[in-house]
């Protein structure tokens, strides 16, 4: 129910966004708010507390975001609230994010490597994403994996490329495995 709660709140607000021409504006104000409300334990903990009534917790995220985002931004969180939503809201704003993102073109790349990247290996990592992709810029996040041996594993979104040596190996034991000797 919390995951369609998030598609359906995120989803109409997406549509405001697109509606407005101004998506990369609400990006950047919903990516604030999400930041605000993750490292704000004393809201989140307001906002969850049954002694509060729905009132109080409305004009907080009114006092509170009002005039730092757009009112459909705001909007949004007060109809969260007032819908008993509130713990979904982490999960909207999320949806949200994700959704514009795709909208604009930005892909979020996650790439593990067995040692550090240098500046140029990533360059080129970046650029050869860009060349096999529709996106116009990337968010890239680089891990450092030493079981992986050699190679990389890149993700986007759902998609996967693994051409690490360690899943090579993993693949190999496998078809020895199942090699039957007369």
């Amino acid at each position: 129910m919390a995951k369609l709660a998030a598609s359906a709140y995120g989803e109409a607000l997406f549509e405001l966004a697109a509606e407005s021409g101004s998506m990369a504006e609400y990006l950047e104000e919903v990516q604030t708010v999400l930041t605000a409300l993750d490292e704000s334990k004393e809201l989140f903990d307001l906002l969850n507390n049954p002694m509060i009534d729905k009132a109080r917790k409305v004009k907080t995220m009114e006092d509170i975001f009002g005039t730092r985002v757009r009112k459909d931004i705001t909007g949004t969180l007060v109809l969260a609230v007032e819908k008993d939503r509130q713990n979904d809201i982490m999960a909207i704003l999320a949806f949200f994010i994700d959704k514009a993102k795709e909208y604009l073109k930005i892909g979020v790349v996650s790439v593990s490597t067995p040692m550090e990247l240098s500046q140029s290996q990533k360059d080129s990592v970046e650029r050869r994403i860009k060349e096999t992709t529709t996106y116009t810029s990337l968010e890239m996040h680089y891990t450092v994996d030493e079981s992986l041996i050699g190679g990389m594993i890149i993700r986007i979104g759902d998609r996967v490329v693994d051409t690490s040596i360690k899943t090579k190996l993993a693949e190999l034991t496998k078809k020895l495995n199942s090699i039957q000797l007369a």
